[in-house]
């Protein structure tokens, strides 16, 4: 659809030009047609979040008669599944071009599209490595009351083949879910509240993802410095989360008020710093509460220094819920245990961090976190 235009360009060094890719930019037109102007094998993930092909008929309206802001946007719109299956093709064959061997892409879908991507997926060659149910902690209701209320998103992790290698931070995942094995099964909210991006009091983009998603899903996936692209930037939300993962990125869209959009965001986001960015490794911590959850849905930030109650021991959060202090490296219980040498300990409460002068454990956190979350 026209001349691509990049939105944004940031300086590059020598080393980052070869090859040359638009990094830490916004291209703005058809998603085919930019992926065909980047060089083979130079991305090391995708995430993408594709038209959903909803076809939805008519407006609706809750029951006390206001209006759903739903998906009706033109580029949701195809003329026909066959149609819809030709697009899916043509893009998927792109991505697998400039994926490199050793990378990964997750594409996202409802009961609308994601079988047929699915297939698609598939035929190209790609191997299936998970099936992701993203289960929405706060979903909209079936108003008119002649269907289950849709609850959830699939998420499909693939590889270039069956024997491709693939970055997999395990032990990453495993502190971030209590010193348990992360299941396929994810809750999040559904983007709200300061995150979500409004314009004259409207939504800007219908289907915004949350960043705790990504969050996950980059810290995952990727290395720090790894090139993350997305297809179907809208709002931005792989930039900003790759930009505080200290990850490159590369967005692509043609419709102009995402793109403004997206811009801001990622401007306005702030990069971790560089000690929360060094993910635990060692199999070592053996957390008991997921201190993982508040870090990935923004209720702790990475690269928070942590206290005792006395101050003498200072610790900073890690982007997947480790703590370090020196070098000594563990869970919130681990490491308070590891500082006091004592037998164990309870983080919850032996850590705190600083709200507005005052030092406050950060169990309280984990409260505000269960009674947001908790039904």
């Amino acid at each position: 659809m026209g001349v691509l235009e990049k939105v944004s360009v940031r300086s590059r060094t020598a080393a980052e030009s070869v090859p040359v890719l638009p990094l830490d930019t916004i291209l703005r037109g058809d998603c085919i047609e930019a992926m065909r102007a980047l060089p083979a094998k130079s991305i090391d993930m995708i995430f993408a979040d594709p038209p959903y092909n909803l076809q939805l008929g008519g407006d609706l309206n809750r029951p006390d008669g206001s209006h759903v802001d739903a998906v009706t946007d033109e580029w949701d719109k195809f003329d026909s599944l066959a149609a819809y299956d030709k697009f899916t093709r043509e893009w998927l064959a792109e991505a697998r071009r400039i994926l490199k061997d050793d990378g990964s892409i997750w594409v996202i879908g409802s009961y609308h599209n994601i079988f047929k991507v699915g297939s698609a997926i598939q035929d190209l060659g790609f191997w299936i490595l998970n099936d992701i149910i993203w289960r929405k902690a706060n979903p909209m209701p079936n108003f008119k009351g002649t269907r289950f209320t849709n609850a959830h998103e699939t998420l499909i992790w693939a590889s270039k083949g069956e024997k491709a290698r693939y970055t997999f931070n395990y032990r990453s995942m495993k502190t971030l879910n209590d010193e348990l094995q992360m299941r396929s099964d994810w809750e999040f909210p559904i983007c709200g509240g300061q995150e979500r991006l409004k314009k004259d009091g409207y939504k800007v983009h219908p289907t915004q993802k949350p960043e705790a998603l990504l969050y996950r899903i980059l810290l995952a996936a990727t290395r720090k410095g790894d090139v993350v692209l997305d297809p179907f930037f809208g709002t931005g939300t792989t930039g900003a989360v790759a930009k505080r993962l200290g990850r490159r990125w590369i967005g692509i869209d043609r419709e102009g008020i995402y793109v403004e959009a997206a811009q801001a965001r990622i401007d306005a986001a702030l990069p971790l710093d560089e000690s929360a960015l060094t993910t635990m490794q060692a199999p070592k911590a053996a957390p008991r509460v997921a201190f993982g959850q508040l870090v990935e849905n923004g209720y702790i930030a990475p690269g928070t220094v942590l206290t005792d109650s006395k101050r003498r021991h200072r610790a900073v959060v890690g982007a997947d819920g480790s703590l370090k202090c020196g070098d000594v490296t563990g869970s919130i219980h681990k490491l308070g245990a590891t500082l006091q040498n004592a037998p164990s300990c309870n983080g919850w409460t032996w850590w705190h961090f600083e709200d507005e002068g005052a030092l406050k454990p950060i169990d309280a956190l984990r409260q505000t976190w269960l009674l947001a979350t908790q039904p």
